[in-house]
C-alpha cells in the first residue's frame, strides 16, 4: 500500500456537515431577515415585547436552533474556523457518533447555562442569544483533554501553548469576562456551559466500565511526525 495512503487522515464528515449546515442557515437567515430571531434565537424565560419582532420569549427548541444562527459574517467565520481547526482531530479520535453526541451536549448545556443567566437579568431589556459558540467551546475542551500536550499557537499574540494550558486560560478568561461583564454582547456563560457539557460527557465515557475515549471500530489517526518534532503545532 502507498505510504501516503496509510498516513492520510480519515475524513471528518460531521465537522464538515456542521460547517455546511451553519453556512446554509446563515444564508437563509440573511434572506429571511431579523424575523427569524423571534422564533429561533434563545430568549430569556417569560414574554417580552421587542420593537420590530413583536412578542418574544423562550421556547424549548431554541436551545438547539439558536446554535445555528449568527450575528454576522465575522461571527460565523470565527466559529466555523475554530470548529474546523479543533473539530477534525476530535472527531477522528472519538468517532463520528460520539463526536456528534459531544457537540450537541455542549450546545444544550451552553444554552441552558446562558438561559439561566439571561433570565435572571432580563428585567430591563431582554436580548437574544445566537451562535455556535457553546458547541465550539465544547469541542475546544475535548481537544484539550484528548491532546493535552499538542501545541496551539495563538493568532494574536502568537504565543505557543500546550492545549491544556490554552483551554484552562481561555476558561478563566471567559469566567472573569462573564462575571465582570467586560465584553458586552458576548455570551461568556454559554461558552463555559458548552465546556461543562463536553467535560461531563467525556468524563462519563472515560469512567464507565471498560470506558475509553477512542473510537474502537477503527484505530485513531495520529498525524505523522519526525523524532525531532514530538508534538505537532496547530493553530
Amino acid at each position: 500500500m502507498d505510504p501516503a495512503i496509510r498516513t492520510r487522515p480519515p475524513a471528518a464528515r460531521i465537522t464538515r456537515a456542521l460547517i455546511l449546515i451553519n453556512v446554509a442557515v446563515f444564508a437563509l437567515q440573511a434572506i429571511a431577515g431579523r424575523s427569524v430571531l423571534a422564533t429561533f434565537a434563545l430568549w430569556p424565560l417569560g414574554r417580552f415585547v421587542v420593537r420590530g419582532l413583536g412578542v418574544v420569549g423562550f421556547q424549548p427548541w431554541q436551545l438547539v436552533t439558536s446554535a445555528f444562527l449568527h450575528a454576522g459574517v465575522a461571527h460565523l467565520v470565527l466559529n466555523m474556523f475554530a470548529l474546523q481547526i479543533f473539530g477534525r482531530d476530535v472527531e477522528r479520535t472519538l468517532g463520528s457518533r460520539r463526536y456528534l453526541v459531544l457537540y450537541f451536549a455542549a450546545v444544550l448545556s451552553g444554552a441552558c447555562v446562558q438561559l439561566l443567566v439571561v433570565s435572571a437579568s432580563a428585567d430591563v431589556r431582554p436580548f437574544p442569544t445566537i451562535g455556535a459558540s457553546g458547541g465550539v467551546f465544547g469541542v475546544l475542551l475535548a481537544f484539550g483533554m484528548l491532546f493535552p500536550r499538542r501545541i496551539v499557537v495563538l493568532l494574536f499574540p502568537p504565543i505557543p501553548l500546550p492545549a491544556r494550558t490554552f483551554v484552562a486560560l481561555y476558561a478563566l478568561i471567559e469566567l472573569a469576562s462573564g462575571v465582570f461583564q467586560t465584553q458586552a454582547g458576548v455570551a461568556h456563560f454559554a461558552h463555559l456551559g458548552g465546556m461543562l457539557g463536553a467535560w461531563l460527557v467525556l468524563r462519563r465515557w472515560r469512567h464507565r466500565p471498560g470506558g475509553t475515549l477512542v473510537e474502537t471500530a477503527t484505530p485513531p489517526w495520529t498525524p505523522p511526525r519526525s523524532p525531532e518534532e514530538p508534538h505537532r503545532r496547530e493553530w
